[in-house]
């Protein structure tokens, strides 16, 4: 009896379409065909921009997923063009934009969820506001209030507009909401003051959350456009994103050129997502297994 109702029941490998629990050549080749399809829908781009970029493109609209004749060309004329130049400036905004994201986020995110004060709700308020008002409308204020701060023109007018997202802080906040105030409890009779108990028990505990804001800070940072070209005055403080605008407007760079450079432009973003993957599904997941 119990064979039978076991024999019923989905196994845990099925898939939506009843594959998985069938055997056979067909069923596999099934699989293997929608597997296929969804590989290419979803790396396709990526595998003909990096074909592309090691080929000799003249044709916009030729793209391939195999180069026929790899060449380096493309990336030495992005390299005579000073792209390595814009990438740099690109690391440097990152670098220092996210590690003021995510201190900014950290301290504001446990203040929300360990503090009582009066005008809570008010911050909360301010925080939400800030995402709902588009890049476009904050642009002539933003700017208006860099060059107050005589940092137009600077790298670092480009790292402090993005030091406080309030994604990153109400992620980062609901998470620490998760921890047991019994861990805080104990280490303050242990003698632990605010800082300590910050440092050594909730900040370890954080880490899921810190690679989540962690992959979504540094691709926001990185994508950023309308903020360099606020700040910059000069070509040699563009960043990536901006200077691939400059080369699609010059003539006389191929589509080739075009494509290296948006080669070097995507890659970080995926190494970063790489490199924290497991911090990023685990700040994902870590709210379904609790309770």
């Amino acid at each position: 009896m119990s064979s039978r109702r076991q024999a019923g029941r989905p196994s845990s490998t099925d898939t939506a379409l009843g594959l998985g629990s069938r055997r056979g050549p067909v069923p596999v080749l099934a699989r293997a065909v929608l597997y296929g399809l969804l590989v290419l829908v979803f790396a396709g781009p990526l595998l003909a921009l990096l074909a592309s970029s090691f080929s000799r493109v003249t044709d916009p609209t030729a793209l391939t997923l195999w180069p026929s004749h790899p060449t380096l060309a493309n990336f030495r004329a992005a390299f005579d063009r000073d792209v390595l130049r814009y990438l740099a400036n690109s690391f440097l905004v990152v670098g220092g934009g996210l590690l003021l994201q995510i201190a900014v986020s950290i301290s504001a995110a446990y203040a929300l969820a360990r503090k009582r004060f009066p005008g809570m709700q008010l911050v909360l308020l301010l925080i939400l506001s800030t995402m709902m008002l588009p890049e476009e409308v904050l642009a002539i204020p933003l700017s208006l209030v860099l060059s107050d701060l005589h940092l137009i023109g600077s790298l670092f007018g480009m790292m402090l507009p993005v030091g406080a997202w309030a994604f990153s802080i109400l992620v980062t906040a609901e998470f620490m909401k998760e921890i047991p105030v019994e861990l805080e409890e104990a280490a303050r009779l242990d003698g632990a003051g605010d800082l300590r108990v910050f440092w050594s028990v909730v900040l370890p505990l954080c880490r899921p959350a810190l690679g989540v804001i962690g992959i979504f800070g540094f691709t926001m940072i990185w994508d950023q456009y309308l903020l360099p070209l606020l700040v910059a005055t000069d070509a040699r403080q563009f960043t990536l994103p901006l200077a691939l605008r400059t080369l699609r407007a010059d003539e006389q760079v191929g589509i080739g050129v075009l494509l290296a450079s948006a080669l070097l432009a995507l890659l970080p973003s995926v190494l970063a997502f790489v490199a924290m993957q497991r911090q990023f599904m685990r700040g994902l997941t870590s709210g379904a297994v609790k309770g």
